[in-house]
């Protein structure tokens, strides 16, 4: 059993404190939809600086099935040579067990990793006030007191259901070999964490110099550039992001602070950041065929905003490319300061795609029963997204937990059959309702029918997938 090292001081060592600080932290954390997430760059100080950051990431993980989480943690304390694997069953947290996954130790037998085994180790300032006992002097792994993996498992217990984690310290080691085993071993419901802070102990503004440089090169994929930047776990997310080059994944800040803006002390502050490894959606339209669509919706708007009695703006068929003149269903979404405003569409092709904006554009605009019509001092603070929909697909299910596990969240869209009522909700909905139980119970309500009403006899559910974009 690994036991946790600092329980209590990095984070609370009580059970109901920490679930209860753990679920505070996400609650109040922004959502973010991707619906092929691989990875995460993930902070590991303590909660009080770092947690709301890393909850930011995590939050990303919530409705997502998910059976093994592999981090990356650097050795802060243990003059380690290569990859250590904890010689364990399971990870310890006032949560409850992790269990270590089984291919750990397959792993382990693979170079640049092995085992835990004794090695040199400074201990930290705070060993004695560790939840558990020392080992004697001289059998210290590197796993004893490393914090940078043991942080991220609360968060990971919260988030990710029935999940194995494949923990990593990593001392002097290659990034790219470490990234080029860990190909080797990753699936679809695999998720790779790199546990990193960034910039230590300067001033607010150089650091959020240091570490605006530092995010720069991790989105943009450049590990040269990496190399040169300030990051305890640097080494962790260069095999990130050479991984993500093997793979073609994508890399997308989603929140950047220090700590000096969460205490106030602004003297010598230490940085935070949470970035989203993704694989990219395939996209069937060009840059032109979205742009055009967006500037449609958008003079639209405007339109009709002016004149409700206008059919929004007259297209030649002949002027738009083959894929925008063949009929698809769409969908299109109004949002004020990032709130809904208006949201109309089609399930199933009508019309003319290019048309179809046209025709739901206006629509979202004025018809939306759940909103008044968009005034004119309005249009310039509304923001667009247009989604387009592959046609509904039967989905078989033979209980209500079957269909549960069947769901994709973030990926399908769900259109609900109770009886003679339905109602469907898009892709993007999963932001909000990224729990697969509440996400059918509002959808069930929005048919008009009580909460637990998907779980009859009479229910059948089809389901979508989405191509969106929206105005920068």
């Amino acid at each position: 059993m690994r036991e946790p090292a600092v329980a209590g001081l990095f984070y609370p060592g009580e059970e109901r404190v920490l679930a209860k600080t753990v679920d505070a932290l996400l609650e109040g954390a922004p959502a973010h939809r991707f619906p092929r997430l691989k990875g995460l760059v993930c902070p590991h100080a303590g909660y009080a600086f770092s947690g709301q950051t890393a909850a930011i990431g995590y939050k990303t993980l919530v409705g997502r099935q998910i059976e093994t989480v592999i981090v990356m943690g650097p050795s802060h304390y243990a003059f380690l040579e290569g990859a250590c694997i904890p010689d364990a069953q399971a990870y310890r947290t006032p949560l409850g067990l992790a269990e270590i996954s089984e291919k750990a130790r397959d792993l382990a037998r693979t170079a640049p990793f092995g085992l835990e085994k004794p090695c040199p180790v400074q201990r930290p300032a705070w060993w004695a006030q560790a939840p558990k006992p020392a080992p004697e002097r001289g059998q210290d792994t590197p796993e004893t007191w490393e914090h940078s993996v043991e942080v991220q498992v609360p968060f990971l217990q919260r988030v990710a259901g029935k999940f194995k984690i494949l923990p990593i310290v990593l001392g002097e080691v290659d990034p790219e070999q470490v990234a080029k085993a860990l190909a080797a071993i990753l699936d679809d419901k695999t998720i790779v964490v790199a546990s990193s802070d960034l910039s230590h102990y300067h001033p607010y503004n150089a650091a959020k110099a240091l570490d605006n440089r530092c995010v720069q090169a991790i989105c943009a994929m450049n590990t040269d550039d990496m190399k040169g930047q300030e990051a305890c776990g640097k080494t962790p997310i260069l095999a990130l992001m050479h991984l993500a080059k093997i793979k073609g994944w994508k890399a997308q800040l989603l929140d950047c602070r220090n700590s000096g803006d969460v205490s106030g002390d602004k003297d010598r502050v230490v940085g935070y950041a949470a970035v989203a490894f993704y694989e990219p959606e395939v996209e069937n339209f060009a840059a032109s065929e979205r742009k055009l669509l967006l500037e449609l919706a958008r003079r639209t708007l405007t339109t009709v905003a002016a004149n409700s009695a206008s059919p929004g703006p007259e297209l030649d068929p002949k002027s738009v490319s083959p894929k925008l003149a063949e009929k698809r269903a769409c969908f299109v979404t109004l949002t004020k300061g990032g709130v809904l405003r208006g949201c109309i569409g089609h399930i199933l092709p009508r019309e003319a795609l290019y048309q179809a904006v046209i025709d739901n554009a206006r629509n979202a605009a004025l018809l939306d029963p759940r909103f008044s019509p968009v005034q004119p001092d309005e249009v310039g603070g509304i923001k667009i997204e247009i989604s387009v929909l592959t046609e509904p697909q039967a989905l078989a299910f033979n209980s209500p937990d079957d269909l549960l596990n069947k769901l994709q969240p973030h990926k399908d869209g769900v259109l609900l059959r109770i009886g003679e009522r339905s109602a469907t909700f898009l892709p993007q909905v999963w932001e909000q309702l990224p729990d697969k139980v509440q996400f059918l119970e509002h959808l069930s309500e929005k048919a008009g029918c009580p909460p637990a009403a998907w779980r009859g006899q009479d229910t059948s559910v089809s389901i979508y997938h989405v191509e969106c974009f929206e105005e920068n």
